[in-house]
């Protein structure tokens, strides 16, 4: 072959791969300007959205401290229950359906209802009673499943909201459980109070209310039952209802110690457990580890890290109660 043909096949093949590079750098731009998935979280809750407005605000601040922005690199939508148990089951299947990156579950039942409805996207709940005991997760260190998150630890504070109603009521002997009727929770709950009562020294007497109709009645048989002070659930049919409870403490003139912060500041007169606002906060951490690969069922159950004991003074007043000093310079709040 002469040298000019050997030339001419040398520009041909030049040719030929610049035409190749023409054609292909297009979907090379193409493929790059395809933009990527922005992650979908759907937020369950079985309270209503003012009831539930601190811990879902802490969530959102979490997840911002990591970087997301809401409607720019994350979607978050909110189903909210009202305190109603129905709505939880149609929500769950929704978010499911509509093929979420994650469901946060922000209550015990609201991650039984997640539970039900999967086993395969993952699932962090923010406030869980008992997620061991419940049959949440296999352990805490190890969940499997495809659930993990952040408990309250119910059943292990039921001792000390007893005994801090021993230190507020003279010569108390009797205390009414006050749950919502027919829930598997609350009976669970009740028999582990139960035990932490006699351990005490106390008679614990299940109460239950039906529905917030049924609350005055339930009070009623409290009292004639001679319950001298009354232990309130931690459990949504509870948040929803404080406003009438706190009514119905009043006029009997009983004591009731709640779970939650939101209580004593409703006006009911004592409150000791967990800050759920700072578990949903420590909750987008999990959110984000699972958002970048991490599997639920390797992430270990964490316990709270913040408690919150609140006293209401005025509602000590309204029910002739007088808070001892002693028990009054352990609080991290007193509403006066």
């Amino acid at each position: 072959m002469s040298s000019e043909e050997k030339g001419k096949n040398m520009k041909r093949k030049i040719t030929v791969l610049a035409l190749c590079s023409l054609l292909v750098a297009p979907c090379c731009v193409v493929e790059a300007q395809q933009p990527s998935k922005i992650p979908r979280i759907g937020i369950l809750v079985s309270a209503s959205a003012s009831n539930a407005t601190r811990r879902v605000q802490a969530l959102q601040q979490g997840l911002h401290q990591l970087g997301y922005v809401e409607g720019k690199n994350i979607i978050i939508e909110y189903r909210y229950a009202e305190g109603k148990l129905e709505p939880l089951t149609d929500f769950a299947d929704e978010l499911v359906r509509l093929k979420f990156d994650v469901i946060v579950a922000a209550t015990s039942v609201a991650t039984q209802a997640a539970k039900n409805a999967t086993k395969t996207i993952p699932i962090v709940f923010t406030a869980a009673n008992d997620p061991l005991g419940d049959g949440q997760v296999a352990s805490l260190a190890r969940p499997g499943g495809n659930l993990t998150g952040f408990s309250l630890l119910a059943p292990e504070l039921n001792a000390k909201r007893l005994e801090l109603l021993m230190e507020v009521v003279p010569k108390i002997a009797r205390i009414a459980f006050l749950t919502r009727t027919g829930t598997a929770t609350g009976e669970q709950r009740f028999k582990e109070a139960e035990g932490d009562a006699k351990r005490l020294g106390l008679q614990l007497q299940y109460l239950g209310a039906k529905d917030a109709d049924d609350l005055g009645r339930a009070f009623e048989a409290a009292k004639r039952a001679g319950a001298q002070a009354i232990l309130a659930h931690p459990s949504t049919f509870i948040v929803t209802n404080r406003a009438r409870i706190v009514e119905l403490a009043v006029k009997h003139r009983l004591p009731v110690i709640y779970s939650g912060a939101e209580h004593a500041a409703a006006g009911g007169l004592m409150s000791y457990g967990p800050d759920i606002a700072d578990n949903s906060q420590r909750a987008a951490v999990y959110i984000d580890k699972i958002l970048k690969g991490a599997k639920p069922a390797d992430l270990p159950v964490q316990q709270p890290m913040k408690f919150e004991f609140v006293i209401n003074l005025k509602a000590a007043k309204q029910i002739g109660l007088t808070i001892p000093p002693n028990v009054l310079v352990r609080a991290d709040k007193v509403i006066k």
